[in-house]
């Protein structure tokens, strides 16, 4: 029982507990961020053109084939660029083209003879590296 009497005088001493309300002590406040940010890009970029075909023609006048034959025989060909990179085709075999001779020696004659062959026309090679920085810069301003 003692301990009991003990027990309500301790507890009839202690206060209740009050809430105090906070107040902030500003009235304004501003807060600013800045954020910086880079990005490197790196590209390669590799195009190569070529041709797989030939072509072989002659025009003009007061000429003739030697042989009596225009028609041209092909052969084959490939290359090898780089390791990743090959290519074949058939080709005119030069040393048996036909051969042309003139029909009325001293007269007036017109020939033309052109030879496109196969292989590469243009290599495009673009190396390039892009920057990219963004800046951001936050301003808040808050009161109460």
């Amino acid at each position: 029982m003692k301990y009991i009497y003990c027990f309500l005088i301790l507890f009839a001493s202690i206060e209740s507990a009050r809430a105090v309300p906070v107040v902030p002590s500003f009235s304004m406040g501003r807060m600013t961020t800045h954020t910086e940010t880079t990005q490197e890009t790196t590209e390669l970029i590799r195009s190569i053109d070529y041709s797989t075909g030939w072509s072989y023609s002659v025009s003009g006048h007061g000429v003739e084939p030697t042989s009596g034959e225009i028609s041209t025989p092909s052969s084959t060909a490939s290359f090898q660029l780089d390791s990743e990179t090959k290519s074949g085709w058939s080709q005119l075999d030069i040393a048996k083209k036909p051969g042309w001779k003139i029909t009325t020696p001293g007269a007036n004659f017109q020939f033309v003879e052109s030879y496109s062959g196969p292989g590469v026309s243009n290599i495009t090679e673009i190396d390039r590296t892009t920057v990219t920085k963004s800046v951001t810069d936050t301003t808040s301003i808050f009161q109460r």
